[in-house]
């Protein structure tokens, strides 16, 4: 398993305790990281009881807390894990090492993402003239924003109170209640409160239930989260916002693309809103919004005798602008501006212009976009701009544009792959569930005369070249796996209903023991089934068939009753 990282961090205030070591310079710094490798095996349940039982709260939010310092002879090292019977092995904890100092020259529920505050101060007392250590927070949860936000609350806390205050914070993460999709939660933290509503598999891009709320029941709220993963998109987007459909098109392909920033953070950010920018379809392909070159993979990426693989990569250290240069999608990118400021707009160059470690800010590419630059779209941006429009209104209207234009593509393939599904009047209750259709890429293609994007979008272009080139794409891969899987077992769900509906007594009366008993091990197999597989089936239906399970053993012989019962599956 590996770990993605990403890292939030904001401002601390220097306190007495730094005033002492503090000369002309103190820096607090930001990373969202990603590579290296945190394992889930090693979860393992040792100790389990009292001392596991207690955590179970932190555990639905957090893997573990690290600190990490800076020592000029040994390096970094993790220094601190809590809670105390977490577990990293020495591969992940030199991953984190690696991935926690923006200077070092160094999948899903297959990843863990990692949260990183760095704090560097100066310190003449030390051989390298700083104080350098970093927090870092190990989630299975994407949400960015969330923990970039709980990072700037406690870090600048810790680094003068030290651990006793880290251990409250973390029993305070374990009286929160579980992070349950769609549930508001109140959460409280070292001394405040922040509601934040968990996202849903349903919720529109861009679109918040939460508000600034004046209610008197929320005057004991500290900070409000609109949102809990989702990133500052017109900020990361605004160096190439001219260019924004194009590379819409490269990530929904799955092409190779690299982010060349000037900080961890920025590249961190800038990966994000990259792969964001084709939801709600899911960006199934690897990405590392910090990749570095101790990096497991670095030799796989870096290498010229194989074609890079398809993965969106964000990377600062100069190196890779010589390590990296055969890629074929290469985005260079200056600093951030703050909100309200627009940088100037990069131009798409020729991957051979793309020579020195100066090179300037562009998107360096030979690609050739399917479709018809959206002028209206660019309008509507530069108006917000002059009209100094804030940045998060920006940001719904580039999010809403994105969503418009997925979904505007998505639509008629959903449409397709929905006639892939057999009539339920052909599911019946004594044969195996139909068969999906077979996607066939020409059957599809001719639906799009009539039923194609054009009937939502006003853009213009090669749609069928596009559809044709994400045929063959992991993303395309990805999700009609994920489709396929729901209709499978959406037929599976029909085909219970409808052995729930018949009278397997009756059909028991015409037939022997051995057919009884061995129909009565079917449905046992078909309960567990749509447990393990949690099929999308009516709880009444559940219950329906245990009853007709019940009945039928009732009606055997004694002797084959016991046996039936003994299998403990009623």
């Amino acid at each position: 398993m590996a770990l993605r990282g990403l890292a939030g961090s904001g401002p601390g205030s220097r306190g007495p305790a730094d005033e002492a070591v503090a000369t002309d310079e103190e820096r607090e710094a930001s990373a969202l990281v990603a590579a290296g490798a945190v394992s889930e095996e090693d979860e393992e349940d040792e100790g389990r009881g009292r001392g596991l039982l207690r955590w179970d709260g932190f555990s639905a939010w957090l893997h573990c807390v690290c600190v990490v310092g800076f020592d000029l002879e040994l390096g970094q090292a993790v220094e601190v894990i809590y809670p105390q019977h977490s577990k990293l092995t020495d591969k992940e904890k030199t991953n984190i090492c690696y991935l926690s100092f923006p200077d070092s020259n160094s999948k899903d529920p297959a990843y863990f993402y990692g949260y990183v505050y760095f704090r560097q101060v100066r310190d003449k007392t030390l051989k390298r003239g700083y104080f350098q250590k970093s927090l870092v927070l190990i989630s299975k949860l994407p949400y960015i924003h969330f923990f970039h936000t709980v990072l700037k609350q406690i870090a600048p806390e810790y680094f003068e109170k030290n651990e006793p205050y880290l251990e409250a914070a973390c029993n305070d993460v374990d009286q929160w209640p579980a992070p349950v999709p769609g549930k508001t939660l109140h959460l409280p933290i070292m001394g405040i409160v922040m509601k934040v509503r968990i996202p849903t598999c349903h919720d529109k891009p861009g679109t918040t239930q939460l508000v600034q709320s004046t209610q008197q029941g929320d005057t004991h709220i500290s900070v409000i989260l609109p949102t809990v993963h989702e990133v500052d998109l017109f900020r990361c987007f605004c160096p190439v916002f001219l260019h924004s459909q194009m590379l819409w098109e490269l990530v929904l392909l799955g092409e190779p693309l690299v982010v060349m920033a000037p900080s961890p953070s920025e590249s961190s950010e800038t990966v994000l809103a990259l792969v964001n920018c084709i939801s709600p379809l899911k960006y199934f392909s690897d990405f590392r919004p910090y990749f570095t070159i101790h990096d497991s993979e670095f030799k796989e990426y870096t290498t010229r005798t194989q074609a890079p693989p398809s993965v969106i990569l964000g990377v600062t250290n100069p190196f890779f602008a010589k390590t990296l240069q055969h890629w074929p999608h290469i985005i260079r990118i200056g600093d951030l501006k703050p909100a309200g400021e627009i940088p100037k707009q990069v131009k798409v160059k020729k991957l051979k212009n793309l020579k020195t470690l100066d090179s300037k800010p562009g998107v360096y590419t030979s690609y050739k976009p399917y479709l018809n630059r959206d002028e209206e779209i660019i309008k509507q941006l530069q108006k917000g701009v002059q009209q100094k429009r804030p940045s998060e209104a920006q940001s719904v209207i580039l999010r809403r544009y994105f969503l418009e234009l997925t979904q505007s593509f998505i639509i008629p393939l959903e449409r397709y792959v929905a006639s892939l599904m057999p009539l339920q009047k052909s599911i019946s209750p004594w044969k195996s569930p139909p068969q999906l259709r077979q996607f066939l890429p020409e059957e599809f293609m001719k639906t799009l005369e009539k039923t194609g994007p054009q009937l939502t979008s006003r853009i213009k272009g090669d749609w069928i070249g596009l559809y044709r080139h994400f045929l063959k794409s992991p993303n395309f891969d990805g999700w009609f796996k994920t489709r396929r899987k729901e209709m499978t077992q959406k037929l599976e769900a029909l085909h219970l209903e409808a052995l729930c509906e018949e009278d397997l007594l009756l059909w028991t009366q015409k037939h022997t023991e051995v057919e009884t008993v061995d129909l009565v091990l079917k449905l046992k197999n078909k309960l567990l089934q749509a447990d393990r597989e949690h099929l999308p089936v009516k709880p009444d239906t559940m219950e329906k068939l245990r009853t007709h399970i019940d009945a039928i053993i009732l009606a055997l012989p004694e002797d084959l009753q016991g046996i039936l019962l003994k299998t403990g599956m009623t």
